[in-house]
């Protein structure tokens, strides 16, 4: 069986201005890097300005296991199936993170015959713009200690410098530092720390900012710090917002590749959804809209986390609504949630498939609050047996909602021929193609009330317990005016609730809310629970192990 990087290094590739050409761009329109990927020239935005909008799908999962999901193998093979079945469909995806690449989780282009390509390219380095939103981060870092040691005019006060530094790469060793050490000549002595760069505010920026002016002005509002009497200092005090959209300009521009059947995907902006927003950038989402007659996008982790923070930050910013909501999901997975140890997945066991059933249900239902229709991909592995499929068949079609077992991964868009098709099919049933999608909640209500309303209408939690830290940092934002919008909760991906143990649908459970942060740019406020972390660390063998390069250039190992 071969790994997913030698299926990607056999895949015989278009030309990106082939691609392009089937969306109806042309060369002016790219600007290229090397001849499988470019980024989208400003310009196509104006062409495209009053063209009508196709349909959004949303492929989300249930919460992760070490089974495995597959949401980005089967967000690219759906797209790859609803081009083969007629009908014209971009898929706009994150760019992976270099953390978890080198790390445990992977990377993030699909996987089997379900992958976007060039493979290599776009789990590492790919067009750069990983490297310019850590730059952008680290210049306003660098200014702001500048600022301390040329006189400090703003008063700011050091111990309470809210912004840090970023890096793309999962290093625990810097989540808390020391800067300034050495004399007077080398800055001012403080406490400060690494967030991974997927968690920086510039890239949540980024990924919400409309055009580069949006983007200026969101970098200017970016809460860095409070002064001596308490007051909030922002970084267009420091003056670096300038620069720093320099830095971005090319970077918010969406990446174009193509899936390994030559259909045209955006890749572009990648916070992770346990502690950022969890979603591809507007501008890629609504490009892909306008070039297709529907767009196929994901977000991270379980819907509990990805898609709650798609419908109440994403949609209400940039005015989306999705047409159908595909949740994903394996019998594996199922069965871990019901008990079952990883090393006996593989084995029937309907008890656990029974018990464990009631996450995916949870999932189904949180969706349906939102008032879009759901379709469930089962991602299947040649382990499920035809007692355990028929039990997800019937299970679903008693939650009245359709169901498609999935073969994407080893049959690329031909396993997903009958899901695309229930896909098309739903969306046409409801209200003639058009959803009644709405946020979970309205914004012009107190911080701690939303967090109550996520709380007890998605994770199922039966009540919040805010710190006295948490209590003391709400207040706070709440009085300097921002208390009517979003909230982005950072809480564990492995369950409903704020305990990675607790698996299934949890019970008699409340979440604790240990801290909150502003994220002003961005225009939500960062809520914090359990011991959720924004710096990641690297396990005891990390990927990176595995991954090398030989004296031709060539990489194997990269999963």
């Amino acid at each position: 069986m071969l790994s997913d990087i030698e299926i990607a290094q056999k895949a015989e590739m278009k030309r990106i201005y082939e691609v392009a050409k089937g969306l109806g761009l042309d060369e002016d329109d790219l600007e290229p890097y090397g001849h499988y990927k470019a980024k989208i020239s400003e310009s196509v935005y104006t062409k495209l300005a009053d063209k009508e909008d196709g349909k959004l799908i949303l492929v989300t999962a249930i919460n992760p296991t070490p089974a495995g999901e597959g949401k980005t193998t089967v967000s690219v093979g759906l797209a790859d199936a609803m081009n083969r079945i007629g009908k014209k469909t971009v898929l706009a995806l994150r760019e992976p993170s270099l953390g978890p690449v080198f790390g445990m989780k992977g990377g993030a282009a699909g996987g089997g015959y379900a992958q976007v390509v060039p493979m290599e390219d776009i789990n590492l380095h790919f067009t750069g713009d990983m490297h310019a939103i850590t730059a952008a981060n680290n210049l306003l870092c660098a200014m702001i200690d500048n600022h301390l040691q040329q006189g400090n005019e703003l008063r700011i006060d050091q111990r309470r410098i809210l912004f840090k530094r970023c890096m793309d790469m999962n290093d625990r060793a810097l989540r808390n530092i020391v800067i300034g050490m050495g004399g007077k000549a080398n800055g001012v002595p403080r406490e400060d720390g690494f967030n991974i760069t997927v968690a920086s505010e510039i890239m949540a920026i980024l990924c919400l900012a409309s055009d580069i002016a949006d983007l200026k002005e969101r970098l200017g509002n970016i809460l860095v710090a409070y002064n001596m009497s308490g007051e909030p200092v922002y970084a267009r005090e420091i003056g670096a917002c300038g620069a720093m959209t320099a830095l971005l300009k090319d970077a918010l521009k969406p990446n174009l590749v193509q899936t390994l059947e030559n259909n045209p995907a955006f890749i572009h902006g990648g916070p992770f959804a346990n502690i950022a927003h969890g979603c591809n950038s507007v501008r890629a989402t609504k490009l892909a809209l306008k070039l297709g007659d529907y767009a196929v996008t994901e977000a991270g982790f379980g819907s509990d986390l990805g898609a709650e923070k798609f419908m109440d930050i994403k949609c209400r910013a940039a005015g989306l609504a999705p047409s159908c909501v595909v949740l994903v999901a394996t019998i594996k997975a199922l069965k871990y949630n019901g008990g079952v140890h990883k090393e006996d997945l593989g084995k029937e066991n309907m008890w656990a498939l029974e018990k464990g059933i009631v996450n995916l249900r949870t999932h189904i239902e949180n969706m349906h609050k939102f008032h879009v229709p759901v379709v469930v991909a089962i991602n299947r592995f040649a382990s499920d047996t035809e007692a355990e499929v028929a039990f997800v068949r019937d299970f679903c079609t008693e939650m009245g909602v359709e169901v498609s077992m999935c073969e994407v991964f080893a049959k690329g868009g031909e396993g997903g021929k009958d899901l695309a098709e229930k896909v098309c099919e739903t969306i046409e049933m409801c209200s003639g193609g058009e959803s009644e999608f709405a946020p979970i909640y309205n914004t012009d209500t107190a911080i701690k009330d939303k967090v109550e309303k996520i709380a007890k209408e998605i994770y199922r939690a039966d009540g919040v317990i805010f710190t006295a830290q948490a209590e003391k940092a709400i207040k706070e934002i709440e009085n300097i005016g921002f208390w009517d919008i979003p909230v982005c909760v950072a809480k564990t991906q492995y369950s409903l609730s704020d305990n990675p143990a607790l698996l299934g649908k949890p019970k008699n459970f409340k979440i604790t809310v240990r801290d909150a942060r502003l994220s002003s740019g961005a225009g939500f406020v960062v809520i914090y629970t359990g011991d959720i972390l924004t710096m990641p660390g690297l396990p005891k063998k990390p990927a990176a192990l595995n991954i090398d390069c030989d004296n031709d250039g060539n990489i194997s190992g990269l999963f």
